[in-house]
């Protein structure tokens, strides 16, 4: 019971107590220096081991490579004792420098690789010794092959060619074939025939049956040539039987001294080359039942110390752990505990609770000196709370302020647009004066017209020269006010649908280039001021289900936005409108202008709100960003600044044939800033 309460809560608080007093750094540092002290008992086990288990290793490995040099004497002397075999059965150039390079590659395994090897050199002389003699051999058996060969051509081949000669002149000289010599003449010559086959079969393969029937048809050639003797007809055939009795007596010698020879060189082959290969073989099988029996002894020893080491380093690993885990848990006690504390304050402060004082302040240690700066960091709490109840009423004054700014800002937005439709009417009211005065003066000279052709009349009978001068000057008076009304009445139409359109934020479906035709008749009296030449290439029948009013503001502004500053100080130039289909769901327009072009820096604050390069000239910097705005937001589209220094500008204004925007029109600023979304979106341009 006392060791367990030694261990209990009570004895762990004061073994933590005591480890306290000794800083972090060294605690972590004592685990470090068990960590090491395993560490360096188990490097010295391991290097120890490492000594034996490297030299077993090292047995092993020249073992191995002893047999690979084995393996490769005995398939090289394999394989020659083949190529020798092959050579006798069949001589040829080829085969015979085969033999000789794998007989050089034989004698330099032996001398460079065998008698080098630490496990071989002790036995490398028996295998040079039988090594030689198979060698030797081989040029012995070459000898008796020359001298085999030589006997054949000379004392084999050469009679049977005069023998065969000497067959055609037997024939030639017998006259007929009743002739009584000719039917042994015929049997001698098929005796001839096979003994040709059976020697040269003989002389290939060896084969004792082929040597029997050669002797029997030489018997058969000398038992006709005395038949034929007797039944020659005339002096050549009795010369010529003599003759091929001869060479038939040199043939059977011939053919016995060529199989003396060939037994020879059977027993030569089978007493030196494969009886020396038989125990070049066995050789190195011994050889390699010793480098089995030294490799079984090394993976002996190499298994017994591994099996050693592994049993020290486990016994010793288990008890260093053991101390190294007692330790740490001590250790981390001593470190948990009071962190645990200090976690509960700082969930007491995060909470708000703040009167209750940090416990563990006093303590020497790392963790004391943290819970020091919690209980620092307690009072600036107390202190950040007062400083910000002062704050909050700073903020509420500042949103206030912020709102009532905001509303000042959409006030300004407003008058510009309600500014641009302000110069739109005054120059469409000057326009419309021109058309509708030469209409008056037409009409006030018709009418005195009128009176005095109603005076005449009264005071003189008529004419018809002033019937059709008076016809001829209604008609002129009729046609001039006819064309000035329609040009009046074009002007206010078109006016009256750009002021409609500009007035309220209808959607309807609406032809591309109508509305741009429209927008231009509104802009003419500003073009006639500016020496500025307007170009619109608009093709029909692009229809757009959207807003007017909006795209007829985009086009006035960029227009205006042209005039004061692409073309400022009266600067003469080009500006174009084009459009074009983007695929099925688009519209392309692009405004462009031949004029001053921006710099960088004013292309990346072009479509920002305020921002103009003429502030001191009247310039509110609105127009680009309402344009933007309503592309953006209300039509759903996208626009891009393409602009050169003295090189023009172009902006491509790319939105769908359908609007994308809500009828509620365009969002102000305040809207945005209350939903939390960014005031200006994001734009693209170029600054090349």
């Amino acid at each position: 019971m006392r060791r367990r309460a030694a261990f209990g809560p009570q004895g762990r608080f004061r073994i933590v107590q005591l480890l306290r007093a000794v800083p972090i750094r060294w605690r972590i540092l004592s685990i470090a220096l068990l960590n090491s002290a395993v560490v360096i008992v188990l490097a010295v086990l391991i290097w120890n081991g490492s000594k034996v288990l490297g030299s077993a290793w090292e047995d092993v490995r020249q073992v191995r490579e002893s047999d690979k040099i084995l393996a490769k004497l005995e398939s090289e002397t394999s394989r020659l004792q083949n190529l020798i075999h092959r050579y006798i059965n069949q001589p040829s150039p080829d085969l015979f420098a085969e033999i000789l390079l794998l007989r050089e590659a034989v004698l330099g395994t032996l001398t460079n690789r065998a008698s080098t090897d630490p496990m071989l050199s002790g036995s490398v002389e028996q295998l040079e010794r039988v090594t030689s003699r198979f060698l030797d051999g081989f040029g012995e058996l070459r000898t008796v092959q020359t001298t085999i060969s030589k006997t054949y051509d000379e004392e084999v081949l050469t009679p049977t060619k005069d023998m065969a000669g000497l067959y055609s002149i037997i024939e030639g000289a017998t006259g007929h074939r009743d002739a009584l010599i000719w039917p042994a003449l015929g049997k001698s010559r098929e005796a001839f025939t096979s003994l040709l086959v059976a020697a040269n079969a003989y002389y290939l393969s060896l084969a004792s049956s082929s040597a029997e029937e050669a002797r029997r048809n030489i018997d058969t050639i000398e038992k006709t040539i005395p038949v034929m003797t007797d039944l020659a007809e005339n002096d050549l055939q009795r010369m010529a039987l003599a003759r091929l009795k001869v060479k038939t007596a040199e043939l059977r010698d011939g053919l016995g001294k060529l199989s003396e020879q060939l037994t020879n060189r059977t027993d030569l082959l089978r007493n030196s080359i494969d009886a020396s290969q038989a125990d070049a073989i066995g050789a190195i099988d011994d050889l390699s039942v010793k480098m089995r029996q030294r490799e079984q002894k090394a993976q002996e020893t190499f298994d017994r110390t591994l099996r050693s080491i592994s049993r020290r380093v486990l016994s010793i690993a288990v008890i260093f752990l053991g101390v190294i885990m007692s330790a740490g848990v001590m250790i981390a006690l001593s470190i948990r505990l009071p962190l645990a504390q200090i976690m509960a304050a700082m969930r007491t402060i995060t909470s708000g609770d703040l009167d209750r004082p940090v416990q563990g302040t006093l303590a020497k240690d790392e963790v004391g000196a943290m819970a020091r700066a919690v209980e620092v960091f307690r009072e600036n709490a107390i202190a950040k709370r007062k400083t910000e109840d002062e704050l909050r009423s700073a903020k509420e004054k500042a949103e206030s302020a912020l709102l009532e700014l905001n509303a000042a800002q959409q006030n300004l937005i407003d008058a510009e647009r309600l500014a641009a439709l302000g110069g739109l009417v005054a120059g469409v009211a000057h326009e419309v004066n021109n058309p509708i005065g030469i209409s008056l003066t037409v009409a006030s000279s018709f009418a005195r017209r009128s009176e005095m052709f109603e005076n005449d009349l009264k005071t003189e009978p008529l004419r018809r020269s002033k019937l059709d001068e008076f016809v001829r000057a209604s008609r002129d008076a009729s046609q001039q006010l006819v064309s000035n009304l329609q040009r009046a009445g074009e002007l206010i139409q078109s006016f009256k649908q750009v002021a409609v359109d500009r007035s309220h934020a209808e959607r309807r479906q609406f032809a591309l280039s109508e509305a741009t035709d429209q927008i231009v008749a509104s802009l003419r009296p500003v073009l006639k001021k500016a020496a500025i030449a307007l170009s619109v290439d608009v093709p029909d029948g692009l229809l757009i289900d959207g807003y007017p009013g909006a795209y007829g503001q985009i086009l006035t502004n960029l227009f205006l936005n042209a005039v004061n500053h692409a073309f400022a100080n009266g600067r003469s130039g080009n500006i174009t409108i084009s459009a074009r289909g983007r695929g099925a769901d688009d519209v392309e327009i692009i405004f462009a202008d031949d004029g001053a072009g921006m710099t960088p820096d004013v292309q990346r604050q072009a479509f920002d709100p305020f921002f103009t390069t003429r502030r001191n000239e009247g310039g509110t910097g609105l127009g680009l960003h309402i344009v933007y705005n309503l592309v953006t937001q209300q039509l759903g589209g996208r626009m891009m600044l393409e602009s050169r220094v003295g090189q023009g500008t172009t902006f491509r204004i790319i939105m769908p044939r359908i609007a994308k925007g809500a009828d509620m029109g365009e969002p102000t600023i305040t809207d945005a800033a209350a939903d939390g979304t960014s005031q200006w979106p994001n734009r693209t341009m170029s600054s090349n």
